[in-house]
């Protein structure tokens, strides 16, 4: 069994938005003669594609939805309290620092061209992927 590293980006206690390593675990999947790996399904409420132009936001701010963010071309740069990373293609961000400081985009590369999932609000990212 193998695995998928992504980031999670929360609220803390203190108001100010962290940074949390997250695993998926990934089954093995056998098609006929073919062996894939495939994680469990996450539901979603929608899917749409975002486009960020090259610059500077240093306005924190806070998503209006818990989501998954997914780097497809590009390269952004996140500030929290929980210090910064650095995001390029096939990076996973699940966003669900919805209330408090927020956190403020620096854009690298681009424009960065993202995918958008959201999630419904019964969705446990915790049950669906683990600390390493």
């Amino acid at each position: 069994m193998s695995h998928k590293k992504i980031s999670r980006i929360y609220t803390g206690e203190d108001g100010r938005s962290h940074f949390e390593d997250l695993i998926v675990p990934m089954n093995t999947l056998i098609a006929g003669e073919r062996i894939s790996l495939r994680s469990a399904l996450v539901p979603t409420t929608g899917v749409s594609f975002r486009e960020n132009p090259l610059g500077r936001s240093e306005e924190f701010h806070c998503p209006k939805q818990r989501q998954f963010v997914i780097t497809l071309f590009g390269a952004v740069q996140i500030t929290c309290g929980g210090g910064k990373r650095v995001f390029g293609p096939g990076d996973v961000l699940f966003a669900e620092d919805l209330t408090g400081e927020g956190h403020a985009n620096r854009e690298l590369l681009g424009p960065r061209q993202s995918l958008i999932l959201p999630v419904p609000e019964h969705f446990d990212i915790r049950h669906w992927a683990k600390a390493p």
